[in-house]
């Protein structure tokens, strides 16, 4: 009976610790860790106080190592809110028996591409080139850094694991851009938009590389809160995110560093094309 007694205890108290979180005024939010964890912060903190106005609830916005982990940690109820590739919101969604809800997404991620790249003095002219060559993708997660470009390569007659040289997973698509610039990789994939910051800030690396082809578009990032979130908090934080307007000087300034001209609904339906890639790739069964 008291063994009984003390279960019941620690369950009840393990279920107000990872549901009351937010009831109690903190939303927790991370992202995958697509980028360097100091760029992840200095992009979220503008965004961050904005929910925060807008919600009326302290943001605590928490950097991890490995895409898995966001993934994890939403299932597992330690995180409120995350932004996910395309790759890791159907991991997300199988992790958490479909319960996770994708609620908004940049417009650009209706069509986002990546870019496959090669040294500024390769020889390499089109994919066909890069059979034999050493390759670098970004996270193995990575919707844009490594899913989406593998499923390309193969409708290219490009088979990654048969005809590349060698296979690098950078973990980070700007990462990927120091792979290739240093000769550690004689190729690599990231996404477009890292990919245009990079030229635009005039990134030293970016400097020694070129495109040498796009992808086909195809969906991707969204902002997804767990299943069992406040439904009323969860229609705040939509609308927050909708109300952004490149109109409003602050606002311009929370989408620029979030690379997007305005955010736009989503549904967990436009990542069903993710998913059969991930299936045709192996990646999940």
């Amino acid at each position: 009976m008291i063994a009984l007694f003390r279960f019941l205890v620690i369950t009840v108290f393990g279920l107000a610790f990872t549901q009351g979180a937010a009831a109690q005024g903190v939303l927790r939010v991370s992202a995958i860790p697509d980028e360097a964890p100091t760029e992840l912060q200095r992009k979220f903190k503008p965004l961050g106080e904005y929910l925060a106005q807008e919600t009326g609830m302290k943001i605590e916005f928490t950097p991890v190592t490995d895409y898995a982990a966001v993934v994890e940690s939403l299932a597992t109820k330690k995180l409120d809110l995350a932004w996910l590739g395309g790759f890791t919101f159907v991991q997300a969604t199988l992790r958490t028996n479909g319960s996770a809800i994708p609620i908004v997404q940049r417009a650009e991620d209706e069509k986002f591409t990546s870019r496959f790249i090669v040294p500024i003095g390769g020889s390499a002219k089109s994919l066909a080139d890069l059979k034999g060559k050493t390759f670098a993708f970004g996270s193995p997660a990575s919707t844009s850094g490594h899913l989406m470009p593998r499923l390309f390569l193969l409708q290219a007659g490009i088979n990654p694991d048969k005809d590349l040289r060698n296979v690098a997973f950078s973990g980070a698509h700007d990462a990927t851009v120091a792979y290739v610039a240093s000769g550690r990789a004689e190729a690599g994939v990231l996404n477009a938009s890292v990919w245009d910051k990079l030229v635009e800030a005039k990134n030293p690396n970016a400097l020694k590389v070129r495109v040498l082809a796009t992808t086909p578009p195809y969906y991707d990032y969204n902002w997804t809160v767990r299943g069992d979130l406040d439904p009323a908090l969860v229609k705040k934080l939509t609308a927050a995110f909708l109300r952004l307007n490149p109109g409003n000087p602050a606002h311009k300034a929370i989408l620029d560093l979030q690379r997007t001209s305005k955010f736009i609904p989503t549904e967990a339906s436009n990542y069903d094309g993710i998913e059969n890639a991930a299936k045709s790739a192996g990646l999940i069964k």
